[in-house]
């Protein structure tokens, strides 16, 4: 029937037609009435995949997003065309080449292509009375899949944006990093794994193994329930002794779900954002002849508690929306119109104390890195680990402090890495902080 059909197409269509388009199409369709994420890739598709998996392609080194139906620049990699250009975030890109970014789907791909050639972009900036165009060269762009940064001495964020190729090698050498800038071990860690739309599986396995000692990652099963792969966690290397807050929303996908799962399964991480993408199956991509790939969905994934990924999602521990404190209104009809310093002849407090009042110094951090200058689920994250931390030592450490001290003794630690009093033994059942 299909050969048929491919006859009377060939021999009888109206115009001329690429036989290879016909079988593509064909392909393609045949597909379509499977999963999503079973589709056939074009050569040219396949050998961008494979650039995206490596950590490298050919571009100009800018990060966009949709906002409000306007292309946005959220940003900029150093050192890249961009970069050089000029372009900086929250520009708002309304061309490519002749091609208006409004209801364009393929902008990523636009602006993509072959080393040395030009592309132009036209820009809108805060300020400017008129558009302006921007001319630059394609150069290799090297993904940038992990940052991070220290909101305070001890306190870190690690935000993997996807699962690309020695992510395990970069997440060991960040948190080296940031160990080495505190001066000694954390004290908690965000791991920001928002946004992140998955990648290679090994990689999230490597990941989850960082911070989990022993047992079970991830369990793949395929057609029937049969069991395809078991993935375990390793002692050596393991780094424990600190809380994790691990930051997922509705962008956190496959590879990411996989480790937010795992964490939350070994009470390694409480996880905090909004309920993540639910994709829990697993592609493989089977290269065909002429440089084209059919990626094939083959099984699902399952969390260590046996938790299908797949259409639910993790759900977080704490479930935090992200929003604008811009937008928010103090609420200060309940506080009284004086307290004690503003009554006249009121006694003064002698006492020198060892910190200042004042919002936390992360704060002001969050606030030069994260868009827009604010990010409410990080600053929650931030909040919760300094409460954690608090809280944990004030349970090792019981009975009046002295005036004017807040944080925990010297040497002391919160989170169980050190050796407890003895008659200790309710408080090591009931806390489970690792």
């Amino acid at each position: 029937m299909f050969s048929r059909v491919l006859s009377y197409v060939e021999s009888q269509y109206v115009e001329d037609v690429d036989q290879d388009d016909l079988v593509y199409g064909a392909i393609k369709g045949m597909l379509d009435s499977l999963d999503p994420h079973t589709t056939f890739l074009r050569p040219e598709q396949y050998r961008e995949m494979k650039n995206d998996t490596s950590g490298q392609f050919a571009g100009i080194g800018i990060e966009v997003d949709q906002r409000d139906g306007v292309l946005t620049v959220v940003s900029v990699l150093e050192g890249t065309p961009a970069a050089r250009a000029g372009l900086f975030a929250g520009d708002q890109v309304l061309r490519i080449d002749d091609q208006a970014t409004r209801g364009m789907m393929d902008y990523i791909q636009k602006m993509r292509g072959k080393r040395g050639a030009q592309v132009a972009l036209t820009v809108q900036r805060s300020g400017w009375k008129e558009p302006r165009s921007f001319v630059m060269v394609r150069d290799i762009i090297r993904i940038r899949s992990v940052e991070s940064f220290l909101l305070e001495p001890g306190y870190g964020v690690l935000k993997v944006k996807q699962f690309t190729d020695n992510i395990d090698r970069e997440v060991d050498a960040q948190l080296a990093a940031m160990e080495r800038e505190s001066g000694g071990k954390l004290s908690g860690l965000v791991l920001d794994l928002r946004n992140n739309p998955g990648g290679l599986l090994d990689q999230a396995v490597r990941l989850a193994d960082i911070f989990i000692e022993s047992g079970l990652i991830v369990r793949t099963e395929g057609r029937g329930g049969r069991i395809l792969d078991e993935e375990r966690a390793r002692p050596e290397g393991t780094r424990l002794g600190f809380p994790i807050i691990c930051l997922v929303n509705g962008g956190s996908a496959s590879a990411a779900e996989i480790v937010a799962g795992a964490l939350q399964d070994h009470g390694r991480a409480l996880v905090m954002g909004t309920q993540t993408f639910g994709k829990g199956s697993v592609q493989t991509i089977v290269e065909l002849e002429d440089g084209s790939a059919l990626k094939l969905t083959i099984a699902r994934y399952y969390t260590p508690s046996g938790r299908s990924i797949q259409e639910k999602g993790i759900a977080p521990d704490v479930v935090v929306d992200q929003v604008r404190l811009a937008d928010g209104k103090l609420v200060v009809r309940d506080e009284p119109s004086q307290k004690e310093r503003d009554l006249q002849g009121h006694l003064k407090n002698r006492q020198r104390l060892a910190t200042e009042s004042g919002p936390p110094p992360g704060y002001s951090v969050i606030a030069q890195r994260a868009a827009q200058g604010e990010d409410f689920q990080l600053r929650t994250a931030y909040d919760y680990l300094k409460a954690w931390h608090l809280f944990a030592t004030r349970l090792l450490h019981r009975g009046p402090r002295p005036a004017g001290t807040s944080e925990a003794p010297k040497g002391s630690s919160p989170t169980g890495s050190q050796q407890r009093p003895a008659g200790d033994r309710a408080l090591r059942n009931d806390t489970k902080v690792e």
